[in-house]
């Protein structure tokens, strides 16, 4: 394997920024140099002053395959993913079939190991009746549990009392939660389909319909299981400022039982941007009112997030021009969650430290995932490259499989120019590098 010699890099990593060299060999990072030393390369990447950060890690997006792949697929999406310099994700198991099994879980590995660029792994899927495949799971090659305790439908939706009680006092992994009330959706719903008819309900809506006392009984319900039982549980996709006071700012993330994931979507948009984008911004949970991403993004600074995320979860023009109530939830967005993130920090939201904590330390610390996460000699060469300059979004650049994204005609400030996952230049100048597939990721149980 080819050596690689990364130059006159400022490295953000550990809570530091600072000039160096890194030099790469056989898929991991050998030396972490000044830049006055250049060790002798295969090949050199001159960064000229370039942000080098370790790659993303995704801790929820939906990719779709196998069942949905009109929406989107693990080779289109991951490409996507390597492009915004996302160099790990964990994929959700709400696919047609769902994976429930074991079984159906390898099925999706098999696959990503043919056509992922970027590093893999899958969530196994509650429902009320597989307790014993969830209990028989190796934890050490899948990265959790997924329950939704709302906003799902048939096997997936978890919402009973002795069942969340069963799963969350016998399972000793990680579980990943999807949080609203799905009854106190539904009582809005009706009260806003009878104040208005259906006709005449919008994407504005969206956020009276699934309100935040939905968002915040049902997380308020799963954290006092998870206390009961002491259980390991992450929120995700927190949305409301109520929700934030459930979470310690206190404790050292590897000490944490109970963590949170805020998603960029939430931190970006708010409700005043219903009326220009509609459906491209409806999302479950609902981004909600600029109060709220005032609040998330203060969360972000002290302790109360743990991990910032994507939710990228794509559907194609067609089904999201439909009417309101027709239309799917969700969007894509891995290709530019860092470059997003980057220009809040633009916007002294938080640091660029706190960015690398948020999106590439605390997953890797919280899922256990073993030398990734960091840059650090030893480590795997899963690497970002962030230069500053005009980003125009537009739809002729986007690598998803459904072809737009919520941010079309935007600029940002910022490009992922180079991707490295395990020592291979997967992304380049905008250009797709050869294709080598990523990893299975791992997990250690202490």
């Amino acid at each position: 394997m080819k050596s690689i010699s990364v130059r006159d890099a400022l490295l953000i990593n550990d809570g530091e920024l600072r000039e160096v060299n890194v030099h790469i060999q056989d898929g991991k990072i050998w030396h972490i140099d000044p830049i006055g030393r250049k060790r002798p390369a295969d090949q050199v990447l001159s960064l000229q002053g370039a942000f080098l950060m370790p790659g993303a890690i995704d801790d929820q997006v939906h990719f779709r395959e196998p069942g949905l792949t009109h929406k989107g697929e693990l080779a289109t999406e991951s490409w996507a993913a390597v492009a915004g310099g996302v160099t790990s994700y964990m994929e959700m198991p709400n696919t047609k079939p769902a994976a429930i099994t074991i079984e159906r879980l390898e099925q999706k590995y098999a696959r990503a190991a043919e056509v992922s660029p970027a590093n893999y792994t899958f969530y196994l899927g509650a429902t009320p009746d597989n307790l014993e495949e969830l209990k028989s799971a190796d934890y050490s090659r899948i990265c959790g549990v997924k329950i939704f305790m709302g906003s799902s439908t048939g096997d997936l939706l978890v919402n009973e009392a002795d069942a969340l009680d069963a799963i969350f006092s016998s399972v000793g992994a990680l579980i990943a939660l999807h949080c609203e009330s799905d009854p106190m959706i539904a009582e809005q719903l009706k009260h806003w389909k009878e104040q208005l008819g259906e006709d005449r309900l919008t994407p504005a809506h969206h956020p009276k319909i699934r309100t935040r006392e939905a968002c915040y009984a049902s997380s308020a319900q799963a954290v006092e299981i998870a206390r009961k039982y002491g259980s390991r549980i992450h929120v995700l996709h927190i949305s409301t400022k109520e929700e934030l006071d459930l979470f310690d700012a206190d404790l050292p993330l590897a000490e944490k039982r109970i963590t949170a994931e805020a998603c960029v979507h939430h931190l970006w948009f708010e409700e005043g941007d219903y009326p220009r984008l509609g459906n491209r911004i409806k999302w479950n949970p609902a981004i909600k009112s600029s109060e709220d991403r005032a609040a998330l993004r203060g969360a972000l600074n002290d302790g109360r997030i743990d991990v910032v995320a994507t939710d990228h979860a794509p559907h194609t023009l067609e089904e999201k021009d439909q009417p309101y109530l027709s239309a799917p939830s969700g969007g894509p967005l891995v290709q530019h969650s860092v470059p997003m993130m980057f220009d809040l920090v633009e916007q002294g939201v938080l640091t660029h430290a706190r960015l690398v904590e948020l999106m590439c330390h605390n997953p890797a610390v919280l899922f256990r995932i073993p030398d990734r996460g960091y840059v650090r000699e030893g480590f795997q060469a899963d690497l970002a490259v962030v230069r500053s300059k005009p980003n125009a979004i537009a739809r002729e650049g986007l690598l998803y499989r459904c072809g737009w994204s919520p941010l079309e005609g935007s600029t940002l400030g910022h490009v992922v120019e180079s991707t490295l996952v395990n020592g291979h230049l997967v992304w380049h100048n905008g250009q797709k590098g050869r294709f080598v597939a990523g990893h299975r990721l791992r997990f250690t149980k202490s």
